[in-house]
């Protein structure tokens, strides 16, 4: 069965899409099949990987399998890099929350249409909108873990209580093998002082072990990847991006005994 993980902050610009996409292909590289959901109304991570949202049909998006009880296997877009598939978003997701509040077992509408497709993937890479609503809680009960992308800024630490306790619910009332896939420092600046101050306190706030190694920094590579529609791997694998990439999954891959 899949490795599910959903990446999540409510801050936004942390980098969580940039991390699902790269994190995504550079997986898929080492051979493993990987897909990506876009649970974000923004759908960066759709145009990220070369999908043009207007090219998307009515009835083949993440909104209809959480609204409208569409089958996963049919709105699975395959992409330009090879192993790696994509549930694509689009706008319309953003309406899903108040469509599914009056709906029974909502919190568990997701988990219930992934069950159907997951043994066809080694890892499922949930991409999730910056707030904690219930397209967030839908994810989290569906994610075996949750990976922490942590900008390295001077209010890095803000609000990951409220995320954590977020956490912290959902195994309690709905998920009880939720876990901490780990915490991943991103846009490091290593020539500041603020970057290694940021990195420091996140490391003394989370376990060590829950930490990656790996940081990733600001690249001007990985910047323009996401316009050509395509992976840092894949744009420019010679790239500082691409390297740091590459050994993220490496990390997860060796967490998880799958190297």
């Amino acid at each position: 069965m899949a490795h599910i993980i959903a990446l999540a902050n409510q801050k936004g610009g942390v980098g969580k899409t940039t991390t699902t996409v790269n994190l995504g292909a550079a997986l898929a590289s080492h051979g493993k099949r990987v897909l990506i959901i876009d649970a974000d109304p923004q759908g960066n991570a759709t145009s990220g990987l070369g999908i043009k949202k207007s090219s998307i049909e009515d009835e083949h998006e993440i909104y209809d399998v959480l609204v409208h009880g569409a089958k996963p296997a049919d709105v699975i877009l395959k992409t330009s890099h090879d192993n790696l598939e994509i549930i694509p978003a689009t706008i319309r997701l953003a309406g899903a929350e108040l469509e599914l509040a009056p709906v029974m077992a909502r919190e568990t509408r997701l988990k219930e249409a992934i069950a159907t497709i997951e043994a066809q993937y080694d890892y499922i890479l949930i991409d999730n909108p910056p707030s904690l609503g219930l397209i967030t809680i839908n994810t989290f009960t569906t994610a075996d873990a949750v990976l922490i992308p942590v900008q390295a800024e001077y209010y890095a630490l803000e609000g990951l209580g409220q995320l954590l306790s977020s956490i912290t619910q959902i195994k309690s009332l709905l998920n009880p093998d939720l876990g901490i896939e780990g915490v991943l420092l991103t846009m490091v600046d290593g020539r500041t002082n603020l970057s290694n101050e940021v990195e420091e306190a996140v490391r003394n706030y989370f376990n060590e072990e829950q930490v990656y190694h790996t940081v990733i920094p600001r690249n001007v590579r990985l910047s323009e990847a996401p316009s050509h529609g395509l992976a840092i791997i894949d744009y420019d694998p010679k790239s500082k991006g691409s390297e740091v990439y590459t050994k993220l999954s490496e990390e997860v891959l060796a967490a998880h005994d799958d190297i």
